[in-house]
């Protein structure tokens, strides 16, 4: 009876959106219902031109009406449309739909409409996130990021990784930066003590879970634990960072891509599976035709961009060097008398972080794609990543790509168990208290060899849309001292 029940609802299915019925080759002449918004409305003497779009693409569709059927269309307004779909007469559609009715379902008062026909400037829209989707920019990026994550998970599934949930409220910082966000309940109302599971120390407790919770700064730890018994894993995830920089690269609320992968112990080969998913992410985006249309008309340098996107793509190994490599290239920039035009603001160094400039000069200039850095020394890089050898440096990596520079980060995990104590010791963290008791407590049952890494989404969509600033790669975007919605 239940499996009847579900066969039976397996063939619903939508009414097929404006992008379906332009790209199926549905039958000429057919009658046909859409639903819609107005993007433009142009009069003849006799008949009328609107423009319908439902978001599902980037071109829309033209209707076709009679002037008397015009009342209430507005730009902005939301309509259901019936009527005849038809090879078009007309220059730059292939199809177009002549209509025998038109409801309007929501009125647009034209005077007050934010979303005016003219070009508006990133700030204006970003007061108005609520409805800058409905400009074609900002809707082709929201599309592209949309086929961006499609293209990510279909990769991973081609490799057998195990898509997860991990924990958004957490009690530890990954990264040992201090850039958490604290979260508390709204409400000071007492805890019950009377159930049968509330001990007096938690009634006790001011906190809600008994100790501070924090918004997570990353999945890695979580997925670690996962790897631990799962093998391959990943995650799409929001990760929250209470980091105040105004640049154009940083948001208070991101997405982030993680992967864990038992039994490697190569950091290249961590490197090559980075390279693989972007590459495949790549070759998905460039293939949007549409989205490319509205990019190449909203975005300074598209068309140069997106060459260099399909270079990205191809069979080619992406460069790689190490740390020490890198800050020798620098230093030797830095120092050229050719380039005194050029110099940097902050002075390469080994052992110094490398600044967003040293990121981009490296891609940009030296290699001129994508870059692997690898080998980082020890005390820039977090605990729980595995010391190499040398005993100075860390088998990790930062791929630097042009325009936006660090694009993702990863490393070989600590499996050792006296290595780790030893790295966490170094970072004044304790190996057996509540917080990072549990992750040590991974390498004493069957510790295997791993590694993993992470992407900033967002940072991923600048680079393949050539939009600069990741506010408008993020729906609604969240950074220091602003939050709308």
């Amino acid at each position: 009876m239940i499996y009847k029940r579900f066969a039976s609802t397996s063939a619903w299915t939508l009414p097929p959106t404006i992008r379906q019925l332009l790209s199926s080759g549905h039958n000429t002449e057919s009658k046909v219902q859409v639903h819609g918004w107005i993007k433009s409305v142009r009069r003849q003497k006799n008949i009328a031109f609107a423009v319908l779009n439902d978001g599902s693409c980037a071109s829309g569709l033209q209707a076709v009406l009679h002037n008397s059927q015009l009342k209430g269309l507005t730009n902005g307004a939301s309509v259901r449309v019936f009527g005849s779909f038809v090879d078009s007469r007309g220059k730059g559609q292939a199809k177009e739909l002549h209509v025998d009715s038109i409801d309007v379902l929501g009125e647009c008062d034209p005077e007050i409409y934010p979303i005016q026909k003219q070009a508006l400037p990133v700030d204006y829209l970003r007061d108005h996130a609520h409805l800058r989707a409905r400009t074609d920019t900002n809707a082709s990026i929201l599309r592209l990021r949309d086929s961006l994550i499609k293209a990510l998970h279909g990769f991973y599934e081609k490799h057998d990784f195990c898509y997860v949930h991990t924990p958004v409220l957490t009690s530890s910082d990954c990264e040992g930066a201090g850039e958490t966000f604290r979260v508390s309940p709204s409400s000071s109302a007492p805890f019950d003590s009377s159930g049968p599971f509330s001990g007096l120390a938690a009634a006790q407790s001011p906190e809600f879970f008994s100790k501070p919770a924090y918004l997570t700064v990353s999945s890695q730890l979580h997925l670690e634990a996962l790897a631990s018994s799962l093998a391959r894993v990943y995650t799409l995830s929001p990760c929250f960072r209470a980091e105040r920089s105004q640049t154009n690269r940083h948001l208070a609320e991101f997405w982030m891509l993680e992967a864990e992968w038992a039994w490697t112990r190569e950091v290249n080969d961590v490197c090559k599976l980075v390279e693989a998913c972007i590459k495949d992410a790549l070759i998905f985006g460039n293939s949007r035709e549409d989205e490319r249309r509205v990019l190449a008309k909203g975005v300074l340098g598209y068309e140069e961009r997106l060459r260099s996107l399909e270079d990205a793509a191809a069979p080619k190994p992406w460069a790689r060097m190490t740390y020490t490599e890198a800050i020798a290239e620098l230093d030797k920039h830095s120092t050229a008398a050719a380039s005194k035009a050029f110099s940097f603001q902050f002075k390469p160094k080994w052992g110094r972080a490398l600044q967003s400039e040293h990121e981009r000069w490296l891609s940009e200039v030296l290699v001129k794609g994508p870059v692997f850095v690898t080998d980082y020394p020890s005390t820039l890089k977090p605990f729980y990543m595995r010391m190499n050898d040398d005993g100075n440096t860390v088998a990790c990596f930062d791929l630097l790509v042009p325009h936006v520079g660090e694009l993702a980060g990863g490393s070989l995990r600590e499996e050792r168990l006296d290595p780790l104590r030893s790295r966490m010791a170094a970072h004044d963290l304790d190996a057996e208290g509540d917080e990072y008791g549990w992750y040590v407590d991974l390498r004493k049952f069957g510790a295997a060899p791993h590694g993993g890494f992470g992407l900033g989404f967002e940072r991923l969509v600048s680079w393949v849309s050539a939009v600069e600033n990741v506010r408008e790669c993020i729906p609604i975007p969240r950074w220091a001292k602003r939050m709308l919605l």
